[in-house]
C-alpha cells in the first residue's frame, strides 16, 4: 500500500470539511428563508403584546424583551416551549398550537426589530 504525498491527505481532509461546512450552510440558508415573513410574525404577534409588549419591548418586569432577539434564538425558544422541553405555565400554553411557519414567522418579526443598547459612563 503506498501512503500518500507528505501534506496532501490532511489538504484533502480540509477540502472536504469545506465542503460539507458549505452544503451545511446553503442547508441551513435554505431552511431560514423558507416561510420567514416579519409581515406575518407582526399579526401573530398581537397575542404575545400582553406580557412582551407592543413591539417587543416588555412592560412586564417577569417578561423577557423580544425585539432584537436573533431569530435563530428566538425560534428555537418556542420550538422548545411547543414540544414540551422547555416549561413555563403561560408560554407552553400560547406556543402549543404554533406551526413551524408561525413560529419563523414570529422569530423573523421580533428579529427585525432594531434596538440600540447605552452602556454606563
Amino acid at each position: 500500500m503506498t501512503r500518500p504525498a507528505i501534506g496532501t491527505a490532511p489538504r484533502a481532509r480540509l477540502a472536504r470539511a469545506a465542503a460539507w461546512a458549505l452544503v451545511a450552510a446553503g442547508s441551513l440558508a435554505a431552511a431560514q428563508a423558507q416561510a420567514q415573513d416579519a409581515a406575518a410574525g407582526k399579526a401573530k404577534a398581537a397575542a404575545c403584546a400582553v406580557c412582551h409588549g407592543a413591539n417587543g419591548l416588555s412592560v412586564a418586569p417577569d417578561a423577557p424583551n423580544l425585539a432584537g432577539q436573533p431569530a435563530i434564538y428566538l425560534a428555537a425558544q418556542l420550538k422548545a416551549y411547543r414540544d414540551g422541553t422547555r416549561k413555563h405555565e403561560v408560554m407552553s400554553v400560547m406556543a402549543k398550537p404554533l406551526t413551524d411557519a408561525d413560529i419563523a414567522n414570529l422569530a423573523a418579526w421580533f428579529g427585525s426589530i432594531k434596538v440600540e443598547a447605552t452602556l454606563p459612563k
